[in-house]
């Protein structure tokens, strides 16, 4: 018994820690983002080249965020994948990053729901897209294609899809396999046209 109470003190502890973490990295990324980090390339890459060794690794946090936190324009991030790390570097660092964002973003509204979804949906579109979602035999298919295909705001998709009956498993099968195609055509692109 008690070890059992041990082990959830320490689960809390490690929750509470790693939460911080994750509030802080946020606090930093929209600070970097208010003075202008993310307003174009060259900014972003000057941004991201600071870190040194670490920039991969930052890139990478980067991208999941820009999920997350939909303000932050995770197509930038993309081109300085390509530019800073070439096409592989560049693609992998972007596919990761994006890909966990996207699951974290599913994960948060699978928690917190239809509120948290609805403000970002504005006004009646949510009911609109939830209503057509619950009935729709082809959400399934126009969700994978939505991933594969560039421009398809698959940020706020992922939230929503959150509050449908769509299981975990078959949501990160749609990403994995989804994902990678557009952010490779992406890296191939800026790094062949950059000399990379």
């Amino acid at each position: 018994m008690i070890r059992i109470k041990q082990t959830e003190n320490w689960k809390k502890w490690i929750t509470a820690i790693f939460l911080l973490v994750c509030l802080a990295f946020c606090v930093l990324l929209f600070k970097a983002y208010l003075d202008g980090k993310f307003d174009s390339v060259d900014t972003l890459q000057k941004y991201i080249a600071g870190f040194g060794l670490m920039a991969p690794v930052i890139l990478t946090a980067i991208q999941a965020a820009q999920v997350v936190l939909p303000i932050l324009p995770g197509f930038l991030g993309c081109v300085v994948g390509a530019v800073m790390f070439g096409c592989m570097g560049g693609f992998w660092c972007n596919y990761i990053g994006i890909s966990v964002g996207s699951i974290i973003a599913f994960l948060l509204a699978r928690r917190y729901g239809q509120g948290l979804v609805s403000r970002m949906f504005p006004g009646k579109r949510y009911e609109k897209w939830a209503d057509w979602a619950a009935k729709s035999k082809s959400y399934t298919g126009i969700l994978f294609l939505g991933m594969v295909l560039p421009l398809f705001p698959d940020d706020y998709f992922c939230y929503f899809t959150g509050v449908t009956n769509m299981s975990v498993r078959k949501f990160v099968t749609i990403i994995v396999l989804g994902k990678p195609w557009c952010i490779f055509v992406y890296s191939l692109i800026f790094s062949n046209s950059l000399g990379r």
